[in-house]
Parts: C-alpha cells; structure tokens; sequence
C-alpha cells in the first residue's frame, strides 16, 4: 500500500462518514475530554455523551471528582458499560490529576497511561482531539485497517505502528475520528463490508 492511495481512501472514508459526535469531543476542557474517552470504552457514544454531561454538571473539575462518593458516581454513570469499575477509575484518575499533575491533565502519553483507567487507545485518542499527532486504535480502527489493506497486524500497538508508518504525520489524528464515524454510519456489517471492497479499489 502507498501513501498517496491510502490518503484517497481515507479520504473517501471521511465522505462517507455522517456529522456523529464522538465522546471525547466538544468538551470545554481537557478533563472532560479525558473522563468522557475513558467511559466511551466498549460503550456507544451516544449513551456516553448524556451521561458525560450529567456527571460534569455534578462534578464540573478533577478537585470536585476526587471527592465524589463512589455511589453518587455509579448512579450518575451506571448507563455506560462496566460502570463499577469505571466509577472507580475516574475518581482514582481525578485523584491523580489533583495529586501529582496540580488537577491538569497531562499532554504526554507516558504520564497519561500511568493515570487510572486510561490504556493506550484513550491517551491517542485524548492527544489527538487535543491537537497532538496520534492515532487512537479501536475495534472500528482495527477492523477497517485490516479490511482495507492497510495493515495485516491484530494487535493495536502494531496496527498504530503500521498506520503511523502508512500516513504522514499530519494525518495522524484524523484517522481515528474518521474510520469510527464511518462504522457508526454503516452499523449493517454487510454494507459497511461492501462499502470498504469499494474503497479499497480506490489507486
């Protein structure tokens, strides 16, 4: 695969992608951008967003958060998957931010995937709605990447890699927003499978 026909087909990706929002974005402040990525995690993101605005109404700052009841933020959050131990995660995460970083979320990958709750996918995905260049590797990232050719790897790390090796710097992190828009537009497996024999016939 060369560069210049993997920019086409991402950009055709992007044309048939709709205007969805995705949970970390829109977010006033780096904080929300963190704690609505990290209870995305195997949870569609329109369930995410209300119950990401709920709980920011309540908790509007990582000081706020730290301080929370365990119990008030299950019942705030309890529509998201896995919503025991991502209560959890993002009072242990808000806890850290208050603790070690003077309640700021850090913009460096190392220092973010030593905070509770956030993995690899959540800080690329955080850098990249910040501005940074990176490449968040999700089930709609992988899945299409190896459809399409870009990738014949499984693991994520390695998905990045090749991904970050196929597009120039500057690409990087539109392809994440991109490739999950374009699966949440085409739920059917069928015509987002035709759809992606159609573009990876793109030169």
């Amino acid at each position: 695969m060369d560069q210049k026909t993997a920019l086409k087909q991402l950009h055709a990706f992007r044309k048939k992608g709709g205007e969805i929002r995705l949970a970390a974005e829109s977010w006033k402040s780096d904080y929300e951008i963190l704690i609505s990525t990290i209870m995305s995690a195997r949870t569609r993101d329109e369930v995410t967003i209300p119950v990401a605005e709920k709980l920011f109404k309540k908790y509007p700052n990582p000081n706020s958060l730290a301080k929370a009841p365990i119990q008030s933020v299950q019942k705030i959050i309890k529509p998201v998957n896995f919503y025991r131990n991502k209560s959890k995660n993002i009072i242990n995460c808000a806890k850290a931010l208050v603790s070690y970083h003077k309640s700021q979320v850090p913009h460096d990958f190392e220092k973010l995937i030593e905070l509770p709750g956030v993995g690899r996918k959540t800080a690329n995905v955080f850098l990249s709605e910040i501005g940074q260049d990176s490449i968040g590797v999700d089930t709609h990232v992988s899945y299409i990447s190896q459809k399409v050719g870009w990738t014949k790897n499984k693991k994520p790390e390695k998905i990045e890699q090749d991904l970050k090796n196929l597009f120039p710097q500057k690409h990087w992190r539109h392809v994440n927003s991109t490739l999950v828009r374009f699966g949440k537009t085409h739920t059917s497996r069928k015509q987002k499978d035709a759809l992606i024999k159609k573009i990876k016939k793109i030169k």
